[in-house]
């Protein structure tokens, strides 16, 4: 696999990795619940360090490091703002957009691990990809939680 093509993959995983940390603040700001906006705070600190350890795997490769979402992300970041104004519980709402966007995070990484990467590079993906399905299975069973206490 060229360089150009590992810095495409990494750079789509950047991506996905600022998506997930501007989600995870904007659901962090309409959370009610205290648990929950240090829980979203938290993660977005996670994403924000997943894609700056990527950059830096970009960087060194030769490459120009994306620093930014996607406009896919934008569009779900300003359904999270909509959706808190609307009546209902702003903690499941919030619980569902970031599972929402775990979903897609978790489609990114496994789709870049199809591509022959190198194998330290490869070792940094899989790492992140068990991260994202912690952050994924935790944040599933918290909405489960709010959803049957609601």
């Amino acid at each position: 696999m060229s360089d150009h093509t590992v810095i495409e993959v990494l750079n789509t995983l950047i991506e996905t990795c600022k998506d997930g940390e501007y989600g995870f603040n904007e659901c962090a700001e309409h959370a009610q619940a205290g648990q929950l906006k240090a829980l979203f705070n938290n993660r977005a600190l996670e994403c924000r360090a997943a894609a700056l350890e990527l950059q830096q795997i970009v960087a060194a490769s030769g490459g120009e490091p994306d620093v930014s979402g996607t406009v896919t992300g934008a569009l779900h970041r300003g359904w999270v703002s909509l959706r808190s104004a609307l009546p209902g519980d702003d903690n499941v709402a919030m619980l569902n957009e970031a599972e929402r966007g775990e979903d897609k995070a978790l489609q990114r990484y496994r789709e870049a691990l199809f591509q022959p990467l190198p194998s330290d590079v490869r070792i940094v993906v899989q790492r992140q990809l068990a991260g994202v399905q912690r952050n994924h299975d935790q944040i599933r069973m918290l909405r489960d939680q709010y959803r049957a206490a609601a």
